[in-house]
């Protein structure tokens, strides 16, 4: 089991920034990747950054490449989600996620899953 524990969701105003962050603990082998996912009211949950654990590589969404910045740190098991120049519609709670993953954009090939934080963003 590997057990995921998001952080640094908040209240922000259009045009501010956010970091995220994810704590990974136990069996943390078990992944090959980690991403962020998100969920609007009324809509389903949606890709938006994942980074491959050993060689760094990172992927995004269209929604958010350019403004949002995944990162880890090996030695502290954590993962970051850097969210700048922050929209209205980017208000959704964001979940943390980790696995044996192929297709980095595809909910279910990840097997943990945090609680998820809220972000909501002011216009």
């Amino acid at each position: 089991q590997v057990q995921l524990v998001e952080s640094g969701g908040g209240l922000v105003q259009a045009g501010g920034s956010l970091r995220l962050s994810c704590a990974a603990s136990g069996r943390t082998f078990s992944r090959n990747a980690m991403g962020w996912f998100r969920q609007a009211p009324g809509k389903e949950r949606e890709f938006v950054a994942a980074i491959r654990w050993s060689v760094g590589i990172t992927y995004y969404a269209d929604s958010v490449k350019g403004r949002f910045t995944i990162s880890r740190d090996n030695a502290k098991n954590m993962v970051y989600l850097q969210m700048n120049s922050l929209k209205p519609e980017d208000t959704a709670v964001y979940y943390c996620a980790a696995g044996l993953v192929v297709r980095v954009s595809t909910e279910r090939e990840y097997n943990y899953w945090g609680q998820g934080t809220q972000v909501t963003v002011s216009s």
